[in-house]
């Protein structure tokens, strides 16, 4: 069994903005000309949507308006904790399952915690998976999501 990839960042924001600007402007910070369906194939998807419940899909609205299901909310606790089940690209038999929560620091800041795991659903390709993942979510997570808090 494979370890989950845990990303820790502090974002210079409250914990309602943090998730605010996660859920619902996933659109402004998601870098869609590289990490999506539609960047596959050479082009830059038109938007990601995370539906703001328990339930809601994740997909993503390709550069020829077609939608690209990416997966499903498992868990929605406003300001606190997200949890996707998680197939960009694949079936919904092979989801893996990306959770976010969300602390309050005293310092006014939020401390997000992105944990990705479950990688058997990839089986013979988990490890590859796992491992382009684990440098995927550093230009995703790390970089682009806290520079989109920060502004």
């Amino acid at each position: 069994m494979l370890d989950p990839i845990v990303k820790t960042i502090e974002v210079p924001c409250n914990q309602q903005h943090a998730f605010d600007t996660f859920v619902n402007r996933v659109a402004s910070w998601w870098p869609l000309d590289k990490n999506s369906v539609s960047a596959m194939n050479g082009e830059v998807a038109k938007a990601v949507v995370i539906e703001p419940s328990n339930g809601g899909a994740v997909y993503e609205i390709g550069h020829d308006d077609t939608r690209h299901d990416w997966g499903s909310v498992s868990t929605f606790d406003p300001h606190s904790q997200l949890t996707l089940e998680w197939h960009i690209g694949l079936s919904a038999e092979q989801a893996s399952e990306v959770s976010v929560t969300f602390a309050a620091m005293d310092n006014g800041h939020t401390r997000v915690t992105l944990t990705h795991s479950r990688w058997e659903a990839f089986g013979d390709k988990a490890a590859d998976m796992r491992n382009g993942y684990d440098n995927g979510w550093v230009g995703v997570f790390e970089n682009a999501y806290r520079d989109a808090c920060s502004a």
